[in-house]
């Protein structure tokens, strides 16, 4: 048996403007989902998971919209493949939440089939098989931010292009809030995509800043003045409400943890119009009336078990 984990992951700074070659920054939660992959002495694939159960043969694999990257990525090697195999999936966190399990999933399945075939999984050849997994789900769509922070762990400074990964230091307390729903990632950017139509120039400049923001707060973290990485995340929610992705119970979520003593900063982590708040500092969830999210950074990304 084959097995790999990796873990979920968080946007704390760059989301919509990485989509316009400015960098990002995330980072990889203690929260894991792992795949193991069985051999068989036939021609069937098999997943199984807490989402249900996907059966097809492996020389004519069947579409399936619950494990449509996992699907995906077996295809992208499916001619390196000569026999069935079993794929059954555990996970600390639900789907539901934006932990980024989709990442997970996908590192490391992919880091499984590269192992099965054969091939030495570097973190590199994972996240460039993964990303190619993405795009051929989403239709060319998606940073790879979430893959690189779910692949490398700890905190980690991005850039779609090029690829470019640079691991920083620092797992400073952070803490999370559900708001209680979320819109699917491509209908917000296609939402704001619409909107920037009707303005490019001044969309443009919001992207420019949140570069601007993002930079600084990279530079922050390498010198570790984490109170100036919460202004910024500050500024950086200030230009999320510019851009459109801001609803009244996000805004009364970061007002209520940016009261909280202990935080220095808070935003929304993720494209936005729902899902989730993350904070640098804890907060006393007794406090805020909206679903606590325990979670802390971690180093530790993709590995074998």
């Amino acid at each position: 048996m084959i097995r790999f984990s990796a873990p979920g992951n968080l946007m704390l700074m760059g989301e919509h403007a990485i989509l316009h070659d400015q960098p990002a920054i995330a980072l990889a939660v203690g929260n894991r989902l792992s795949v193991s992959l069985t051999l068989r002495v036939d021609d069937i694939v098999t997943i199984e998971s807490e989402l249900g159960c996907y059966q097809s043969t492996l020389s004519e694999l069947s579409e399936d919209s619950t494990f449509s990257f996992m699907v995906a990525a077996i295809q992208l090697c499916q001619s390196k493949l000569k026999q069935g195999f079993d794929l059954n999936v555990t996970s600390e966190f639900s789907e539901q939440v934006g932990l980024g399990s989709s990442a997970a999933v996908t590192a490391s399945t992919v880091a499984c089939l590269l192992t099965f075939c054969g091939e030495h999984a570097t973190k590199e050849d994972v996240f460039n098989l993964a990303l190619k997994t993405v795009h051929s789900v989403q239709s060319g769509r998606g940073s790879g931010t979430d893959l690189a922070a779910s692949i490398w762990g700890g905190l980690i400074a991005y850039e779609m292009k090029g690829a470019k990964v640079r691991q920083l230091k620092g797992t400073p307390d952070i803490d999370l809030f559900y708001v209680g729903y979320k819109m699917k990632t491509p209908e917000v950017i296609e939402l704001v995509n619409q909107r920037a139509d009707t303005a490019p120039a001044i969309y443009a400049s919001i992207y420019q800043l949140m570069g601007q923001v993002t930079r600084a707060a990279e530079e922050a973290i390498v010198s570790q003045e984490w109170n100036r990485v919460g202004l910024l995340m500050d500024q950086y929610s200030g230009l999320m409400d510019a851009l459109g992705v801001c609803d009244a119970n996000l805004a009364d979520l970061q007002f209520r943890m940016r009261q909280q003593s202990g935080v220095l900063g808070a935003k929304i982590s993720g494209s936005g119009l729902g899902d989730s708040v993350i904070s640098l500092g804890l907060t006393n969830p007794s406090e805020i009336p909206y679903q606590h999210l325990p979670v802390s950074i971690h180093s530790e990304g993709l590995k074998q078990e």
